[in-house]
């Protein structure tokens, strides 16, 4: 997803392309048609459906105009890749709940449900949350890029913050499973 995102500079069209890329090697592969290397077809193939994606909306305004309207994870990561999405969904000008449930859908290749699950939440809202952060990606117009030395300090604290969402089934999800002190004895 990190290379269609660079490619295109748009986080949200690069999910829905590699998303699209997977319905289609599901249908090839399961006929049959297997490549030699599928990560490399599987890029492709989300890159070219990216850039068309993008032709369409550039097209869509001048067809709205004229009267008629325009029509209609899978694959192994670098560690760098990795490195750069994590750095992309961590932007300083993202919420910290943004930042990790961006992190967790791009990176970690959550779905919406399992993050909602994990902050509490419906999934409806963590759904509109995923897309303000990625619209403001968007429309902010934040750098698709590794950051610069000097700025990856505002990224990356000095000192531990909170450790995230509760997920289920972990320590410290659900009610009350912190343990108790020993009381004191009375004087």
């Amino acid at each position: 997803m990190a290379e269609v995102a660079r490619a295109t500079g748009r986080l949200d069209v690069a999910e829905d392309s590699v998303q699209d890329a997977c319905v289609v090697a599901v249908r090839q592969w399961t006929a049959g048609h297997v490549p030699r290397d599928p990560q490399a077809w599987l890029t492709g193939v989300a890159r070219h459906k990216a850039l068309d994606r993008l032709r369409r909306e550039a097209r869509r305004p001048a067809k709205e105009a004229a009267g008629s309207v325009a029509g209609a994870p899978g694959a192994a990561r670098s560690a760098d890749e990795d490195l750069w999405l994590i750095y992309l969904c961590c932007h300083p000008a993202l919420s910290p709940e943004a930042r990790i449930a961006l992190t967790l859908r791009a990176v970690g290749g959550l779905t919406t449900a399992e993050i909602a699950a994990a902050f509490l939440v419906p999934e409806a809202t963590m759904a509109k949350r995923l897309t303000r952060a990625k619209n403001k990606i968007r429309d902010a117009g934040l750098a698709l890029a590794m950051p610069r030395a000097e700025l990856l300090r505002t990224r990356t604290p000095s000192r531990p913050g909170p450790a995230g969402p509760a997920v289920p089934g972990s320590p410290g999800a659900g009610p009350r499973t912190a343990r108790r002190r020993p009381a004191l004895p009375a004087r």
